[in-house]
C-alpha cells in the first residue's frame, strides 16, 4: 500500500502557522497535486510527508503506518526538489546510483532488504536511465546537461530506489515553457508506467489541470477544495478557488439579490441578471452575493443584460480576450480569433450562459448551490 494520509495536521514556525488543521488522504497509485499560491503551506505539507518537518499537531501515515517521528530514510519515499540537488562532481551514472549506496534495498528477486551489489546497482541504474531517455548521458556530468536533462537525472535518482511514494516540490519551475510541456507529459507517462503514488506540489494551475487525478487547492495553510481537476474548475467551492483556478480567472461581480416580476435577480449596478431557479431556497432578498462566470461563458449580444465599455482587446493568436468594464468590474470575454474585435471605448452588451452562473455568499465567500450544469 502506498497511500498517504494527513489527519488534523498543523505546523507552526514560532508564531507563524504554515499549515492549519489540514486533513488529506492520497489514494494508492494516484497522482495528487497540491496547488496554491506561494506561502500557502503546500511545500510544508509535502515536507511533513517526507519527514523533513515534523507536524506540531496531528498524524502523518504512509500505508498503514503512522510515521510521526520516523526518520526520512525509513519512510520509503523519494523526493524531487526544484533545484535538482545533483552532485556536480559526479557523472550522471554516479548521481543515479548514489541512493543505492547509502541504504538497504529490497532486491529484485525478493527477500529482505540489503545493500545491493555492483551488478544489481548497474541493472537498476540502466533501467532508470532508459526509462527517462538518459542512456546516452550516463558518462556526462550535470554541468554538461540542459535544465530538462538535469531534471530527468533527478527523477531517475528517485525512481532507482523504487519507493512507495514519490514527492515532488515544484520540479518544473526552472524549465522554460517548451520544456515544461514536454516534461509534464514525461512525468504522467512515468507515473503510469511505475504504478505508484505521486504527490506533486505546484503553484502552476496548468500543471495541476493537465497532470492530476485529483487536485487539493490550498490557501493560508488550509485545504480549500479537493476533487478532480474538471470538477474543481466547474464547481469551485469558494471565491478563492474560483479566482485562482482558470486562465484568465473567473469573472466576479458584486451583486444584491432582488425580486423582480416574481423572479429572483442579481442587481449589479444598473444591470440585472436572473438567478437560477434552484437558488430560491438558498438566498433571500437583499442578500449580498458575488456572481461568477467564466470568460468562455460570456458572449457579446446586443440585447444582453450586462452593459459595459470595452477597455482593451488582447490578441493571443488562437483566441482573443475582450476586457469590458461593467459597473466598475473588469470582465474578460474569451472569443475565437476569427471574431470581429469590438473597438476600444465602444459600448457593448454581454450575456452570460444562464446554465453556467456561479453564486457565492459575499460574507462567507462560499458557493451557494446549485452550481452550473456539468455535462
Amino acid at each position: 500500500m502506498s497511500s498517504v494520509a494527513l489527519r488534523g495536521v498543523s505546523k507552526k514556525f514560532g508564531d507563524s502557522v504554515a499549515v492549519d488543521d489540514f486533513s488529506l488522504e492520497v489514494f494508492d497509485c494516484e497522482f495528487l497535486v497540491l496547488l496554491g499560491p506561494s506561502g500557502c503551506g503546500k511545500s510544508t505539507a509535502l515536507r511533513m510527508i517526507a519527514g523533513l518537518e515534523e507536524p506540531s499537531v496531528g498524524t502523518v501515515s504512509i500505508g498503514d503506518e503512522v510515521v510521526n517521528g520516523v526518520d526520512p530514510g525509513r519512510r520509503d519515499v523519494a523526493m524531487v526538489f526544484q533545484s535538482y540537488a545533483l552532485y556536480p562532481h559526479m557523472t550522471v551514472y554516479k548521481n543515479i546510483e548514489a541512493p543505492l549506496l547509502t541504504r538497504p534495498m529490497e532486491p529484485t528477486d525478493g527477500g529482505p532488504a540489503r545493500k545491493l551489489g555492483p551488478s544489481e546497482r548497474t541493472v537498476r541504474v540502466q533501467e532508470a536511465a532508459a526509462t527517462l531517455g538518459l542512456t546516452d548521458y550516463l558518462s556526462r556530468k550535470p554541468g554538461a546537461l540542459s535544465g530538462g536533462q538535469r531534471q530527468r537525472v533527478a527523477l531517475a535518482r528517485a525512481i532507482v530506489r523504487r519507493p512507495r511514494v514519490f514527492l515532488m516540490d515544484e520540479p518544473l519551475s526552472n524549465l522554460d515553457a517548451k520544456l515544461r510541456t514536454q516534461t509534464r507529459l514525461e512525468l504522467v507517462e512515468l507515473w503510469r508506467r511505475l504504478g505508484t503514488t505521486f504527490v506533486y506540489v505546484t503553484h502552476d494551475q496548468v500543471e495541476a489541470m493537465t497532470m492530476a487525478t485529483r487536485v487539493a487547492v490550498m490557501a493560508a495553510g488550509r485545504l480549500q477544495q479537493l476533487g478532480a481537476p474538471q470538477e474543481v474548475y466547474e464547481r469551485p467551492a469558494n471565491l478563492f478557488v474560483a479566482r485562482f483556478i482558470g486562465s484568465p480567472p473567473m469573472n466576479t461581480l458584486d451583486a444584491t439579490v432582488r425580486q423582480l416580476d416574481g423572479q429572483l435577480v442579481a442587481s449589479i449596478g444598473e444591470s440585472t441578471l436572473v438567478l437560477p431557479a434552484g437558488l430560491s431556497d438558498s438566498v433571500v432578498v437583499d442578500q449580498r452575493v458575488v456572481i461568477g462566470v467564466r470568460p468562455e461563458h460570456l458572449i457579446v449580444h446586443q440585447e444582453g443584460p450586462l452593459q459595459g465599455i470595452v477597455r482593451s482587446v488582447e490578441l493571443l493568436g488562437h483566441e482573443q480576450h475582450v476586457i469590458v468594464e461593467v459597473s466598475e468590474h473588469l470582465l474578460v470575454v474569451r472569443q475565437d480569433s476569427s471574431s470581429v474585435a469590438p473597438a476600444v471605448g465602444s459600448g457593448i452588451r454581454l450575456t452570460p450562459d444562464p446554465d453556467q452562473l456561479h453564486v457565492f455568499d459575499q460574507s462567507t465567500e462560499n458557493r451557494i448551490d446549485p452550481g452550473p450544469v456539468i455535462p
